[in-house]
């Protein structure tokens, strides 16, 4: 089994004996396919910014198109709820109600308030105190006596 490496810039295969070998100082090793590739890492070129290294081209998704399928959305659903005045039920027959008969309960309604706002005020008129009949009117404070009267 021929043991393969990976291009250090590039991302290319190196088959055994083949390429160059480099060596930093702190002792990592890199491995480089042909000397354009180990020339432009001595030159610190971002392999990301080169279009023919494996690295740009799979940031720039290049080459996978027959594999991955564009990403489905999922469509959002309508659903209706109740509200705090309301039920599900409740909303579902105003909607379907028609004008004419909109109409015939706000005016029954309207009827009903008047009727309602009348025996009301009939009630506040029967138990009307007889006014107390007394001297002058004094105010609170001429009843306190402030300076006496002058």
């Amino acid at each position: 089994m021929l043991k393969v490496e990976i291009d250090a810039f590039s991302g290319f295969r190196v088959y055994p004996s083949k390429g160059k070998l480099f060596v930093r100082g702190d002792s990592k090793v890199f491995r480089f396919a042909s000397s354009k590739n180990a020339s432009l890492f001595l030159q610190r070129k971002n392999p990301r910014k080169i279009a023919w290294t494996q690295v740009y081209r799979r940031m720039h998704k290049k080459g996978i198109t027959e594999e991955v399928a564009k990403k489905r959305s999922r469509r959002t659903v309508k659903h209706q709820r109740g509200i705090v005045g309301a039920d599900l039920a409740t909303i579902a027959a105003r909607r379907n109600q028609t004008a004419a008969i909109r109409n015939q309960q706000r005016i029954s309604a309207i009827a009903k308030a008047k009727t309602e706002k009348k025996e009301k005020e009939s009630k506040k008129a029967k138990p009307a105190r007889a006014p107390v009949a007394s001297g002058p009117r004094v105010s609170k404070q001429q009843m306190k006596g402030g300076k006496g009267g002058r």
